[in-house]
């Protein structure tokens, strides 16, 4: 884990344990778009601390990743550490990788040398002068640490997996797609172990200007650290965020062969993307799609899920959408089957968001216990769904269904259970 409410599985366990929000002032960056210019920044994590701590073994390479790609590779190391995995001696073409990312940018005042070297004595650009004069002028090996394929590349690196490798940048359903394909790589004898994984950023400011464009934005001036209320009554909207996690999936048979820590196992996932004859994105629908063919493929009946990891973001007709979905798929047991959602404790980190939220979810199991959606004071009566706030549950049933989905329209789900 490299999230805003800590580094590694313990910090970001006693965060969840203390109901800490890692929701503030953003520091990292000048000029954040969003109101407050709040958001979940991962303020441990420095180019320094990523040199000297995090990324100690990779420290050359750190100058041709930004900071998605360094977070990414951060919480792939943690993972490696934390599993045990012997990598003098195992077997490497039995490892794999599969790793999302967003889109990545640089800072907007990047292009300014370069654009300025090829202005006219009037101030005017021209074109004609870029491949001579203006490229030159471009950060070193630019390209190199903004390519969303690039955390998966490093990481591989890293570890020598020579297993199959893929990226993916499907924005916040990418940790859910992630794992479904590593699923099938291992399910079809490709490999006996896979890192699994995303980071991603919204508080770069070209994202957070990207975010009050296209999303609903949450700012609660009086508690800016709880800005973000997923399903409560008074949401305002969504809060950017940032950070990475990686977990490592095996067989049953390779984790019981080497004696691995089990946190809990992965059933099922299903995708599905819906939008009306004009592109407008169905979420609802492709939300009910996917409950409903991932129960199938793990072979679980509604009744069988002890709990729902929601997307929860916060926004008005989000959550909304989430709630409908579960109640045509669950029906009467919808009101009564507990719901969690961590954006509460860290914003929406895109592309990342998906896998925060299932080693959020996995640490709960482990621990025993359903932590509240922070920030959700009043959950709505619209939604009309048991959400976990102001007290922990304990668990009963450590089967769970973890959703996703972006504003486009796409969904996707993962059916897990506890060790």
């Amino acid at each position: 884990m490299v999230s805003p409410i800590g580094i590694g599985l313990p910090a970001f366990l006693e965060s969840l344990r203390t109901g800490r929000s890692g929701i503030s002032k953003v520091s990292l960056f000048e000029g954040i778009a969003v109101p407050g210019g709040i958001g979940g920044e991962v303020k441990e994590f420095t180019e320094e601390s990523a040199k000297k701590i995090w990324l100690k073994e990779q420290r050359k390479w750190i100058k041709v990743m930004c900071r998605e790609i360094a977070m990414g590779a951060a919480s792939a190391t943690l993972a490696l550490n934390e599993s045990g995995l012997d990598l003098e001696n195992i077997d490497h073409r039995r490892l794999g990788v599969e790793f999302g990312a967003n889109l990545m940018f640089f800072m907007p005042d990047g292009m300014s040398d370069p654009c300025r070297a090829c202005e006219s004595p009037e101030g005017e650009f021209q074109f004609m002068e870029w491949g001579s004069t203006g490229l030159a002028k471009m950060e070193p090996l630019w390209l190199l640490k903004y390519l969303p394929n690039m955390p998966a590349c490093h990481i591989a690196i890293h570890a020598d997996a020579q297993g199959p490798s893929n990226s993916l940048t499907m924005d916040e359903v990418s940790g859910n797609v992630a794992m479904i394909e590593a699923l099938s790589v291992l399910r079809r004898g490709s490999a006996d172990a896979m890192i699994v994984g995303t980071t991603g950023t919204r508080i770069h400011p070209t994202k957070s200007i990207h975010a009050i464009q296209w999303d609903q934005v949450g700012y609660d001036p009086e508690h800016p650290e709880l800005s973000c209320k997923p399903f409560d009554a008074s949401r305002g909207g969504q809060v950017v965020g940032e950070g990475a996690a990686t977990l490592i999936v095996e067989t049953p048979e390779y984790a019981a062969s080497r004696g691995a820590k089990v946190y809990g196992r992965i059933l099922a996932g299903a995708s599905s993307s819906v939008t009306d004859s004009d592109g407008k994105p169905l979420h609802k629908q492709a939300l009910v799609n996917v409950i409903r063919n991932a129960l199938k493929f793990a072979g679980l009946q509604p009744g069988d899920i002890g709990h729902i990891n929601a997307q929860g973001l916060g926004s008005s007709l989000g959550d909304q959408a989430e709630a409908d979905a579960i109640h045509e798929v669950f029906g009467e047991y919808a009101s009564k089957i507990p719901v969690t959602a961590f954006k509460g404790y860290y914003g929406n980190a895109g592309a990342s968001s998906g896998s925060l939220d299932l080693v959020a979810t996995f640490a709960s199991l482990d621990a025993g216990l359903l932590y509240p959606v922070l920030g959700c004071q009043t959950p709505d009566p619209k939604c009309k769904l048991d959400i976990v706030h102001g007290e922990p549950r304990k668990i009963t049933n450590t089967n769970f269904i973890k959703l996703t989905y972006t504003r486009r329209g796409q969904a996707a789900a993962i059916v897990g259970s506890g060790a």
